[in-house]
């Protein structure tokens, strides 16, 4: 059995990210979708919440799981018995970035493959970032992320209010 970590902060699950875990789901036996739970980045969800939302985007999908995960991603494959940690790719910016990263995952773990999958062309666009602005500026968000989803952020925004700023964002 060939089972992939996807690992990603998910932040939230969008087209994209959907898009390459059944694209690998068709590849390997097992797809673990590995939320991290503490990026050096702002997140809008829990980790709980990311899980949640995660889950509900593959749960009728058998080959694909959801966990969450903290420290080394190379470390965590190795403890849950991974072969492969899969990446995906949008635009050349993130080729370099993947590339860098993957060298260093080899490094340190050389038994471990990296498989990068182009995103489908409706889904280069989208990154979480994006999505999160978008959504905080009450955009229509429907084209990029399911409505389990939508629903989310409206939960968030209203919760938290306009607590959210985005400087050299979308507004500007």
């Amino acid at each position: 059995m060939v089972r992939a970590l996807f690992p990603g902060t998910f932040d939230p699950i969008h087209y994209g990210h959907m898009d390459i875990a059944e694209r690998a789901s068709r590849l390997f036996d097992e797809v673990v979708m590995a939320v991290y739970d503490k990026p050096l980045k702002t997140l809008m969800f829990s980790p709980e919440e990311r899980m949640a939302l995660v889950a509900e985007a593959f749960k009728d999908n058998p080959k694909i799981k959801v966990t969450g995960y903290s420290g080394l991603t190379v470390e965590y494959a190795r403890k849950i018995g991974a072969q492969v940690i899969v990446r995906g790719l949008r635009v050349f910016s993130d080729f370099e970035f993947e590339f860098r990263m993957a060298l260093a995952n080899h490094r340190l773990a050389p038994d471990i493959e990296i498989v990068a999958l182009i995103t489908a062309e409706e889904h280069t666009f989208l990154s979480s970032t994006t999505v999160r602005e978008i959504a905080m500026l009450k955009g229509d968000v429907s084209s990029m992320v399911p409505p389990f989803v939508q629903e989310a952020f409206r939960k968030k925004i209203m919760e938290q209010g306009d607590q959210h700023s985005f400087p050299n964002s979308l507004r500007d």
